[in-house]
This record gives C-alpha cells, structure tokens and sequence, in this order.
C-alpha cells in the first residue's frame, strides 16, 4: 500500500531511506534545515576554494557500490573515482613520516621496512580483519538491531573472542613498534571509541583501510550526495531545504505529520534521519523513548574543531590525507573519553584535496581542511579556536619544515557551537555514537519508536552506527522497516 512519508533532515540516512522508499512506490518527502542538502556534508565554497564541510574520507567503497546497484545504477554513473595513493601520511615527527600506499603488498614492504618480522604478521592480521569483515558485511551491518539474536551467527560464535577482547589488545599482542602500533589503531577511530573500547572484531576497519583503500571523489564528498539527490529526484522524491521541523504532530499515540515553518505538513509516516535526541525534543516528554539520563550516560564519539583554510600557494611535504602522530595517542584520547578537556598537546589531521583535485583551489594554491578531534560538550570560544589553531599551524610548519601563516588568504572553523546550531547534534558530537561493546546493534537506539508508532529514525545514533557506509546502510533497514508496517 502507497504511504506519504516524510523525513527530517537530507543527510545519508535520510537520502538512502527516501531511495529505497520511492523505489518500493511510496510517496516521499524530505524536510532539510539548511539551505543545501547532505546534512553534515555541506560544502563551503570561498574565492575559488572547496572544502568539504564534514567527511572527507571515502572509504568502504563496495558500500556505495551495493548501494547504486540496488536501484540499477553503479557509482561511476553519477561521480568519478580516484583510489589515493597513498591513501593518507602519517607523521610521528619533524621529516619523521610513513607513507600508506595503495596495495596491500606495498603497505606490507612498509611494515617491514620498520620493523623487521611484520610483514608476515600484518599478513596474518589482515587475513583474519578480512574474515571479520566479510562476517560483519554479509551478516550483521544489515540487521535492524532488534534482537540479540541477529549477532548469533555460525560465524560469528567462531568470532565469540573478538567481541570480549579489544582492537588495542589485539594490535599490541602482536605489533611492539609505536609508530605501527598507530597506524593499526587508527582506523577505529571512524567508529567514534578508544581502540581500547573498541571489541576486537572491529579489526576490520584495517581491512576497509589496507585492502579496499582510501579514495576520492572528484571535486569531495558532496558528489556523492549530489548523485544521492539526483537518483531520490529521479524517483520522485521531493526535497525541502530552509525547511526546519518545528514539532511531530501525534493523534492518538501515531505520528501523523510535522509542523514546518509554522505549516502542519501531514503524512502517513514520519522518519528522522536528523539527531535522534534533537529529534525527540519535538515530542511531548511523556511520548520520548530515552530519558536524558540515558543519554547522558552514554558513550559519544567526539565532537572536532574544524579549520577550512585557504592557501596562496602550494604545501610540499604533505599527502591529500595527513595524520599528525607526533604527541601520545592515548593522553589525547584520554582528554576525550575520560577527562572531557582540551587536550594541551592535540593530534590532528589535515587535509588537502587540491593536491588531487586541482578544480577544489585556484590555480597555485591549496585547499587546506584541518580537524581535531575533541570531546563533545566543551566550552567553544573564539578565543580558543585561535589558540588552538596556532598551535596545530605552528605544528604543522615545523613538522613538514615550510612556513605557512604568511600565505593564509583566510581561515573560517567550526566547532562544538556550530554543531549544535548548524545540526541540532547533541553536545555538539560530530560522530555520533561511539561503537562500544555496550553499544553495538540491538544495544543501541532502535530504528523504530518504542513509544509512537509509525515514528522511525536512521542515522549515526542508530544502528549500525557513525560513519557515511553505515549511514546509507542504516536508511536501507528503516525503509524495510516502515515497509512492513
């Protein structure tokens, strides 16, 4: 039976779910906020500069890949790929840097060349992250988080040790160089906890990273979300933007609309793919799922003081993708999980994609993206995001021994302030829910209210998780969902 469905907010989630909703013939609607749509990946555009606003890694592309292909199309149909080599730099001190490159025997010459002896257990590492992968992609991220029961698998009883170890245990087991010990702890980071919160299946981020590669989206990742909307628009889906939800309208315990710029726009089914707290506050208190104190004591990835800079000239030493390793990794996230402070010596990671793409900065110069990682809920000034960008700038100049801040055409940032205005995010997180044992699957925000019926959320606070591949996965399992109703 035909359903009018709207949706609040255009981010992943809610592109993915309006596909797949117009693809089984229902009639759908999406309200976004902002003037663009994409939800947290805008795009800034300055004085011939483009920054992607949010993501900026592609990775997971068989992701993408499933998903076009479930509506007949293939990703080259609607964006160019280029897979980065290397896929990103790690810097560990000044001219002191490993590069990881675009094959999975390269990044083995690497290893070795390191530190004698781990070729062959990095082999055997990725072998098993492999494994977990192909478990964690045929058999489990495409479950809606209902029941305990979708975890327990023929495979995944044999994997029952991965879940009750961690990724930080599993690394150091096996790997004693500090510098590999990094790299291999890295990835996890896209799922928003410390390598130590991490179960150890999540191994498989290594394989996403090593194997299937880090690539690029000609001109970012908003391509992405423009061929996103224009397969939604092909099959009828209708986009708002400059459309806030102002409150879901309920009769008789249902969601029969939402109230949009003082406007009641009724429909048979409401879905959030916007913050899933946010979103309850448009709910009376009684009809909330989860309390504020659930929230509270939850465990959220971190939020990021961002800096979009341009350049008046091109940066030497520097991949498109560059981590900068070059303090204590564990103090750093120690000031995120457990302390919720400014961290006195950051980690960061910048950005430059007008190294690949020569049309995202004007001739001769460079678009530069630079993110640290912090915890959610910070105090956010102006006078702190100067501090702090001096001290990643001054960094960022001694360790790739040029000097920048005489070439700053401007400087533009975003922190915990804005996400909370721009995206309505809770404490200001940029990732969403961190993916802690205690908080995988079923253990996370359910998919469909458990208090108002024809009410359904997507996105990074739901299941599977944060990240753009879990995203369009988790838009996929609401549409199931809401289709059965």
């Amino acid at each position: 039976m035909k359903k009018s469905i709207s949706i609040i907010g255009s981010g992943f989630s809610s592109l993915s779910a309006a596909c797949y909703l117009a693809q089984l013939g229902h009639q759908v609607e999406i309200f976004e906020k902002n003037s663009t749509p994409g939800g947290r990946a805008r795009q800034l555009k300055k004085d011939g500069f483009v920054f992607d606003i949010g993501p900026s890694w592609y990775w997971m592309p068989d992701v993408f890949e499933k998903f076009f292909g479930d509506f007949g199309k293939k990703v080259s149909d609607y964006y160019e790929l280029e897979r980065l080599d290397p896929g990103y730099q790690v810097y560990f001190g000044q001219n002191d840097s490993i590069f990881i490159k675009d094959s999975l025997e390269k990044i083995y010459a690497t290893f070795e060349e390191e530190e004698e002896g781990s070729a062959l257990k990095l082999k055997k590492f990725i072998f098993k992250a492999a494994d977990n992968y192909k478990i964690a992609m045929n058999e489990l991220v495409y479950r809606p988080g209902i029941s305990p029961l979708e975890l327990v698998t023929k495979e995944t009883i044999k994997k029952l040790g991965y879940f009750f170890s961690n990724v930080k245990r599993e690394v150091t087991r096996e790997f004693k160089n500090p510098k590999l010990v990094q790299i291999l702890l890295f990835p996890v980071l896209f799922l928003g906890a410390k390598p130590s919160d991490s179960p150890a299946f999540y191994n498989f981020m290594n394989f996403a990273d090593f194997g299937l590669g880090t690539w690029h989206p000609k001109n970012g990742i908003y391509s992405v979300v423009k061929g996103m909307v224009k397969l939604a628009e092909s099959m009828g889906v209708i986009i708002h933007v400059d459309s806030p939800v102002e409150e879901i309208i309920l009769e008789n315990k249902k969601a029969v609309g939402i109230r949009v710029n003082d406007k009641n726009i009724m429909s048979d089914i409401v879905l959030s793919g916007a913050d899933y707290h946010h979103t309850e506050t448009l709910l009376p208190k009684a009809f909330r799922a989860y309390s504020k104190a659930y929230w509270d004591k939850k465990t959220f990835a971190p939020s990021s003081l961002l800096f979009y800079v341009g350049l008046n000239k091109k940066v030497k030493n520097v991949s498109h993708h560059t981590l900068f390793f070059d303090v204590d990794f564990d103090t750093h996230a120690e000031t995120i999980y457990d302390t919720a402070e400014w961290p006195k010596e950051p980690l960061f990671y910048a950005n430059f994609p007008s190294i690949t793409d020569v049309d995202m900065a004007p001739p001769g110069k460079e678009a530069c993206f630079i993110l640290i990682p912090i915890a959610p809920g910070l105090e956010d000034t102006e006078e702190l995001r100067n501090r702090y960008f001096d001290i990643v700038i001054e960094r960022l100049e001694k360790l790739t021994d040029q000097i920048l801040k005489d070439d700053i055409a401007f400087r533009e940032s975003f922190c915990v302030n804005d996400f909370i205005s721009v995206y309505n995010s809770y404490k200001g997180n940029a990732y969403g829910m961190a993916n802690t044992l205690l908080q995988t699957a079923f253990l996370r925000p359910k998919l469909k209210s458990k208090k108002v019926k024809n009410l359904f959320f997507s996105g990074q606070l739901t299941v599977p998780g944060p990240g753009i591949p879990p995203a369009l996965i988790s838009g996929k399992l609401v549409a199931g969902l809401i289709e059965k109703v």
